[in-house]
């Protein structure tokens, strides 16, 4: 039995709207066809692409069974714990963060049928670098468009990525195809997003979260667009960055 919704402590980079927004949803994390069925869809793309690249960067043998094992992984709003478990299934030390302790709760129950070790906690950011905590592999995906400072975010993220260690930001360019696709397209017409899961004024251009990178230490080392087709609803890489992105980084 889950407990009721609560949250940590408002800080500078949490909307209360947005906490409500997914707290309310919490139970539906893992249902393949709820309102979260586009993220386990792109979940199947963004986990190899990770995994690729992480394996390029650090020469580890992408065809082994536990390829990322021994790196120490935080995934930033982590939400019910799809990324999490599918990091954890290939061998990385996972620690699954969220504001919203519904999500938490969803994500440490799922582990736990599934038989997935992983650290879960409800906590921020800025209490992770505060204990001037660091890992391998930073994840920060699907988040940024949530913050109300996303570069302050951006910048704090970057804080908890160690030496040689790797970040990756996934989100959604602020172009007018992003905002006729990601919220008119999926939002209203299609139905596929509940009304209100996004809000246009706060996309990031890549060349901005670029630029936080940059600033804070990180060698920017990919940069690939994610597209859907909406018949198929099928995710696909592209070099299009116009709608959804994702970056990777490095701290050379």
């Amino acid at each position: 039995m889950l407990e009721p919704a609560t949250v940590t402590p408002r800080t500078s980079n949490v909307d209360p709207a947005e906490i409500e927004h997914y707290a309310a949803l919490a139970d539906t994390w893992w249902s393949t066809d709820g309102p979260f069925w586009p993220l386990h869809r792109l979940n199947a793309l963004r986990i190899d692409y990770i995994r690729d690249t992480l394996c390029h960067s650090y020469g580890l043998p992408v065809q082994d069974a536990f390829p990322l094992r021994g790196l120490r992984v935080v995934d930033v709003g982590c939400g019910g714990g799809i990324l999490s478990e599918s990091m954890a299934r290939l061998g990385a030390d996972v620690h699954g963060i969220d504001v919203v302790e519904r999500n938490i709760a969803v994500a440490q129950q799922h582990a736990q049928k599934t038989g997935r070790q992983i650290h879960y906690e409800t906590v921020d950011v800025e209490t992770l670098v505060a204990r001037r905590a660091q890992y391998d592999v930073v994840l920060n995906m699907e988040v940024v468009e949530h913050v109300p400072d996303a570069p302050g975010f951006t910048r704090v993220c970057t804080e908890l990525v160690a030496e040689r260690g790797s970040l990756f930001v996934a989100t959604i360019n602020r172009t007018a195809r992003a905002y006729l696709f990601a919220i008119l397209g999926a939002e209203y017409v299609l139905g596929w997003l509940p009304r209100g899961t996004h809000q246009w004024r706060r996309f990031r251009k890549p060349a901005e979260i670029e630029a936080v990178l940059r600033d804070n230490g990180l060698t920017l080392t990919e940069r690939r667009g994610v597209r859907v087709n909406p018949f198929t609803r099928k995710f696909s890489l592209s070099d299009d960055l116009g709608v959804n992105y994702m970056l990777a980084a490095r701290r050379l």
